[in-house]
C-alpha cells in the first residue's frame, strides 16, 4: 500500500473516530435535562463543585456548554433571573419536543436535520416573550453563546490534536486534515 493511501486511510479513521465520539457526547449532553435549581447542575451538584467531565464546559463528557450554563449565561446577558431562563428553556424545549422519528431519505439514510436558523429563531422568539425581552436582544445574546462555544470546542479540538501530533499518534498533516473537516462540516465537532 502507497504512503499516501496510508496517510488517507489514517486520516479518514481519525476523522471517523473523532466524529462517533463527538457525535456520542452530543447525544449525551442532549438527553441531559437541568436542574430548575440556580445552583445546581445537571447531575444535582453545586457549580462551585462540578467535578465530573460532564460538568465541566469543554471537558470529555460533555461538548461545551450545558443547559444550566446556557440558562446562567442568558440570564446575565439579558438582565433577568436565572430560574425564569431554566423555565422558559424547559418549555421551549417541552413544546418542541420531536413527536416521531426523523423520515427516511429515498437514499435509505437517516433523514435531515431541522433547520438551525428556524430554530434559533423560534427558540428568540420563545424566550423574549416568556421573559418579556426584546427578541432582537435575545437573538444577539444567543448568537454570543454559540460563538463563544464554538471558539471553546475549536481550541478543545486544536488542542487534542496538537497532543496528538506531539504523542506521535497523528503527523501535522493528519490533524491539519482533521481541523479541515471539522471546519467543512464534514465531520462532527464543528458546532455547526
Amino acid at each position: 500500500m502507497s504512503k499516501v493511501k496510508r496517510i488517507t486511510l489514517g486520516v479518514a479513521a481519525g476523522a471517523l473516530a473523532l466524529g462517533a465520539g463527538l457525535g456520542a457526547t452530543s447525544i449525551a449532553t442532549a438527553a441531559t435535562t437541568p436542574s430548575p435549581s440556580a445552583t445546581a447542575s445537571p447531575n444535582g451538584t453545586s457549580s462551585a463543585d462540578a467535578t465530573t467531565p460532564s460538568d465541566r464546559s469543554g471537558k470529555p463528557g460533555g461538548h461545551g456548554r450545558d443547559r444550566g450554563q446556557m440558562a446562567a449565561e442568558l440570564a446575565t446577558k439579558l438582565g433577568v433571573d436565572e430560574a425564569k431562563v431554566t423555565e422558559a428553556l424547559k418549555a421551549f424545549r417541552e413544546a418542541n419536543k420531536p413527536t416521531t422519528p426523523p423520515a427516511e431519505r429515498t437514499d435509505g439514510t437517516e433523514g435531515t436535520k431541522p433547520d438551525r436558523t428556524e430554530q434559533d429563531a423560534a427558540l428568540a422568539k420563545s424566550l423574549a416573550a416568556a421573559l418579556g425581552v426584546d427578541e432582537a436582544k435575545v437573538t444577539t445574546a444567543l448568537g454570543e453563546i454559540r460563538a463563544a462555544g464554538q471558539a471553546e470546542r475549536s481550541a478543545a479540538l486544536k488542542s487534542k490534536l496538537d497532543q496528538a501530533v506531539t504523542d506521535g499518534k497523528l503527523t501535522q498533516a493528519e490533524a491539519d486534515a482533521v481541523t479541515k473537516a471539522v471546519e467543512a462540516g464534514v465531520i462532527g465537532g464543528g458546532g455547526r
